[in-house]
């Protein structure tokens, strides 16, 4: 354990219940980071959430780290906080980049990770075992260039702009998206004539580009 600041109490109860499943801790800018064995993460994070002396019932945020060291493992990051007790602490999951990048999905243990998981899946690759629907979220679905936030991945694409426009507008979007998610489209024609032609003239360059 390293850091000057006290720790949260939770970490010596986690090392108590799950032994060598908790990995390092430490504290940074007040707050309390510790790593947890990916086997028993669920466990673990299931405890955090039920047990009556933590209750920790509110998942702030989920995200991963990829760090330019190749040496360090990517990171799988949680942030948790127990309203109840005002109290906060983030928890780690370390994985090989080299290897499977999976971990069990929170999805059944906090609603609220369901969209997370699949915009951490989308950028960085990494899947959630158990997770209801795990599909991309700011990408589209046929999206094939990779995970967009991962350190080898090429500043502009693997693709280039013309090939990227082609595969776009060759997507049969109604193979992939549900038609209230389409029903956008419909809305077109209420949209301010300036906005209208903007948008014609993207179309029409996109057009232009992959045909050249």
């Amino acid at each position: 354990m390293t850091g000057a600041a006290t720790p949260n109490s939770s970490v010596a109860t986690l090392r108590e219940r799950f032994g060598a499943s908790i990995g390092r801790s430490t504290v940074v800018l007040g707050a309390t980071i510790v790593v947890v064995e990916r086997s028993r993460a669920h466990d673990v994070f299931a405890w955090l959430r039920d047990d009556p002396d933590q209750r920790y019932d509110y998942l702030v945020d989920l995200t991963a780290v990829e760090y330019r060291d190749r040496e360090r493992p990517l990171e799988v990051v949680y942030q948790l906080r127990s309203l109840p007790r005002n109290a906060v602490l983030r928890v780690k999951i370390e994985l090989d980049a080299s290897g499977p990048l999976e971990v069990d999905s929170v999805v059944d243990l906090w609603q609220g990770a369901n969209w997370l998981e699949r915009e951490v899946w989308d950028m960085f690759g990494v899947r959630f075992a158990g997770h209801p629907d795990l599909r991309r979220i700011l990408m589209w679905e046929t999206y094939d260039e990779g995970h967009p936030l991962r350190k080898d991945f090429p500043l502009r694409g693997r693709f280039s702009r013309a090939e990227q426009v082609r595969r776009a507008l060759g997507a049969d979007l109604a193979a992939h998206y549900s038609m209230d998610e389409l029903s956008i489209a419909e809305a077109y024609a209420a949209l301010p004539a300036a906005m209208r032609a903007g948008l014609a003239r993207e179309a029409g360059s996109g057009k232009s580009e992959a045909g050249a």
